[in-house]
């Protein structure tokens, strides 16, 4: 029996191009990424998604949007993750590197999927077109999805 992590993803997205962040240290590191993390005791999942991106890029934000939410399995690990995915259209402040993370835009057709998490390249049109989604996948080690499902959702 697989034990529930509940995490969050934030992606800021302008006309034509995308903040990611290059994750320095921890899970995930040497990979580009949204920004996000850990649902603390007593936090509301929007909260923590406001908290982990005020924490990585130095950016609040008004209004988030949940797009999707996505469960991730890894061969050999107890704990399933849970992801809730949140765009955020409109930002204040300017992006700032912080311990964990070095932001920077990228244009929508230069995404680099290639130094990302292997699941990002199926769901992020769905992302980037304001499609909500839901999806599973199972990772041999971080770089190898072993299956996978993904559908356009209605609500979330």
């Amino acid at each position: 029996m697989l034990n529930s992590k509940l995490l969050t993803l934030v992606l800021v997205v302008q006309p034509g191009r995308v903040l990611l962040g290059m994750k320095k240290r921890g899970f995930g590191a040497g990979k580009w990424n949204g920004f996000g993390g850990k649902v603390q005791p007593g936090e509301t999942i929007e909260d923590a998604a406001r908290r982990e991106l005020q924490e990585e890029s130095g950016l609040t934000v008004d209004a988030l949007e949940k797009v999707g939410n996505l469960k991730f399995e890894f061969v050999g690990e107890t704990q399933l993750l849970d992801v809730h995915v949140f765009r955020a259209d409109t930002y204040n402040g300017e992006p700032e590197e912080s311990e964990e993370m070095r932001p920077q835009w990228f244009e929508s057709d230069k995404i680099p999927f290639n130094q990302m998490w292997a699941d990002d390249i199926l769901w992020f049109p769905m992302m980037l077109q304001k499609k909500k989604f839901a999806g599973y996948f199972k990772f041999q080690g971080h770089d190898v999805i072993l299956s996978h499902t993904l559908e356009e959702v209605k609500e979330l």
